[in-house]
C-alpha cells in the first residue's frame, strides 16, 4: 500500500512538473504580446499625450497585466520624488529585479535594456523611433517564442508524465 502511494506520487510530481514547464512556453508568446501592447501604449502616451515619462510609465503599467504592470509600475516609482532616478536607471532596475517573475526569456530583456538606455534622453521624434524599433524586435521575439511554444509545450507535458512512468517502473 504504501509502495503504491509513493508511486503514485512519483508519478503526480513528474507530471506536474512537466506541465509547469509546459505552461512557460505558453505564457512567454502572451506575455510579449502584452509588453508589445504596452510599448505601443507609451509610444501613443508620448506622440499626443504629453504626459511625463514617470506619469506615462505608471499609467501603462495599470492598464497592464501582471508580470508587465510590475515592471512598468516599479519604474515609475523609482523615477518618483523619493527615488530621483533617470528613466534609464528606473527601468533597469526594475527589469532586474522583476525579471525573474515573467516567463520572458534573455532576448526580451534586452530589447527592454536597450530601450531604457534612450528612453527619457532624447527629443519625442527620436524616443518614437526608438519605441518602434523595440516593438518590432518583440514581435519577431514573440513569432519565436510561439514556434517554440508548439514545438515543446505538448512535449514536456507528455516527458512529465513518462519520467514519473519510468521512474515508477525503475522503482517497481
Amino acid at each position: 500500500m504504501l509502495k503504491m502511494f509513493g508511486a503514485v506520487l512519483v508519478l503526480l510530481t513528474a507530471t506536474l512538473a512537466g506541465f509547469m514547464k509546459a505552461r512557460q512556453f505558453a505564457a512567454r508568446p502572451s506575455q510579449i504580446r502584452r509588453l508589445i501592447l504596452a510599448l505601443k501604449r507609451l509610444e501613443t502616451e508620448i506622440m499626443y499625450g504629453f504626459t511625463p515619462l514617470p506619469d506615462a510609465l505608471r499609467r501603462i503599467g495599470e492598464q497592464s497585466g501582471e508580470p508587465i504592470r510590475a515592471i512598468f509600475v516599479n519604474a515609475a516609482d523609482n523615477m518618483s520624488s523619493a527615488h530621483p532616478w533617470t528613466a534609464q536607471e528606473s527601468l533597469e532596475q526594475a527589469v532586474i529585479k522583476l525579471w525573474k517573475y515573467t516567463a520572458m526569456k534573455a532576448p526580451e530583456q534586452e530589447v527592454i535594456r536597450q530601450l531604457s538606455l534612450t528612453l527619457g534622453t532624447s527629443d519625442r521624434k527620436d524616443q518614437l523611433g526608438h519605441l518602434t524599433t523595440a516593438v518590432r524586435q518583440l514581435e519577431s521575439e514573440e513569432s519565436a517564442a510561439r514556434e517554440e511554444q508548439a514545438r515543446y509545450e505538448k512535449m514536456y507535458r507528455s516527458l512529465g508524465l513518462l519520467c514519473g512512468a519510468f521512474i515508477v517502473i525503475l522503482f517497481y
